[in-house]
């Protein structure tokens, strides 16, 4: 059995917060979740009681290098990996910058790096910032503007003989739109490439398996799934040791070391370890990973379901429209619409205003934004989290209607 979302929310102390005498609520989940309590404690543990550097002899020092393993395990179980396979960094940003770097120091013109159009620019600049230094050939795949989803054709005739790397998405923070990364790591492999996915807002939502998924890298963000702000890199073991990482000579140079640099954030790092426990804990189970599986299975069924409320209680909106995929379609509980006559900005302040604390903009999903022709404005998006209740979104949708009446009463 897994924990109600009411013995959810007992463990964020967030969701106590008042604005304007009502409860907040927090739809701004897809740039980053509240923290329960046990991920904060962890985190003033350490800092309180064990803090020190790594690889010396004395007793604090050996509490953080056991911390740290610790922690590597904790993801090992998360994505299904080896712990070995689990390396740490700033943020899913740095690391992708660090790893293109790294990878591209073996290739040169003719190569070719294969994009998408539906992803976050996060992995789409490292990529480009090394076909520029390196002379390869940078390809696009396209989205779907009406249907917020790939053009799988054109991915398919973008990868060839001379590809490299794909770099792709396995959901869309933007739209919600969830990718089928196997199918494409599949089709990498079969042209000798690697792949490398962006599962950040992919993982709060979903059960990550690399060994599934077929692919060579892939990178989350705890702050996503309730931990603290840090990045996490699965880097496959046959791969991560041959790569020429940019690195100091006195660094270690196995891997899952020498794919980080400096001096880490320890205690972000026992943080976003307690995280992934915290969701275990959620349900039982013989094994962390059983626990995991279990407890993302039924955030799943409950985020459809949300998901499906927010879809539906829109369209019947005057003035709302709705981007990205239907909820019976593979999605995320993350769902972006405008309201016609009002600038997504000035819709958040008036969300926020009754207690409705959402996102607006182009999410750093800045393409996807001008594919759409969303405008400078971008779009207001909304995010269930694991906390999230329809109470809260009916709430949401009482003021959307609002906003909507309003506007039509503007126009004339």
């Amino acid at each position: 059995m897994t924990a109600s979302v009411e013995d959810i929310r007992r463990h964020f102390p967030a969701l106590e917060r008042l604005h304007g005498g009502r409860p907040v609520a927090y739809f701004d989940g897809p740039g980053g979740t509240q923290v329960p309590r046990q991920v904060v404690d962890a985190m003033a543990d350490y800092l309180l009681h064990h803090n020190a550097n790594t690889h010396w002899a004395y007793p604090t020092s050996a509490e953080t290098d056991a911390a740290l393993q610790a922690a590597r395990a904790a993801f090992a179980d998360f994505l299904n990996a080896g712990p070995d396979e689990i390396a740490f960094g700033a943020n899913m940003t740095t690391l992708t910058f660090h790893v293109a770097r790294g990878l591209a120091r073996a290739w040169g013109p003719g190569d070719e790096v294969v994009v998408t159009e539906l992803d976050h620019h996060a992995n789409v600049a490292p990529w480009e910032a090394v076909a520029r230094e390196r002379g390869l050939t940078l390809r696009v795949v396209r989205m779907l503007p009406e249907e917020g989803r790939l053009d799988w054709a054109d991915l398919e005739q973008a990868i060839g003989p001379r590809t490299r790397l794909l770099a792709i998405g396995a959901a869309s923070n933007a739209l919600g739109t969830v990718t089928d990364v196997a199918k494409a790591a599949e089709l990498a492999r079969r042209a000798g490439a690697l792949t490398y996915v962006d599962a950040v807002h992919y993982a709060a939502h979903a059960l990550v398996d690399v060994t599934a998924m077929g692919c060579d890298f892939l990178a989350c963000s705890p702050y996503k799934f309730c931990g603290p702000h840090l990045g996490v890199l699965f880097a496959r073991r046959a791969i991560a040791g041959s790569i020429d990482i940019p690195k100091l000579r006195p660094a270690p140079d196995a891997p899952p070391e020498r794919l980080e640099t400096g001096t880490l954030n320890h205690e972000g790092i026992v943080g976003a370890a307690a995280a992934v426990d915290f969701f275990a804990s959620l349900a039982g189970g013989a094994t962390r990973r059983a626990r995991l599986a279990t407890v993302l299975a039924a955030l799943h069924v409950r985020g459809n379901a949300l998901a499906a409320q927010l879809w539906q209680g829109l369209g019947e909106i005057r003035g709302v429209r709705r981007y990205g995929v239907s909820p019976e379609l593979p999605r995320t509980p993350t769902v972006a619409f405008t309201v016609e006559g009002v600038a997504s900005q000035a819709a958040a302040r008036a969300f926020a205003e009754e207690g409705l604390f959402v996102s607006h903009g182009d999410f750093y999903a800045a393409t996807v934004i001008e594919r759409l022709g969303a405008g400078s404005e971008g779009l207001i998006r909304v995010g269930c989290a694991c906390y999230t209740t329809s109470e809260e979104v009916a709430r949401l949708l009482d003021v959307v209607a609002r906003l909507g009446r309003s506007a039509v009463a503007r126009a004339g």
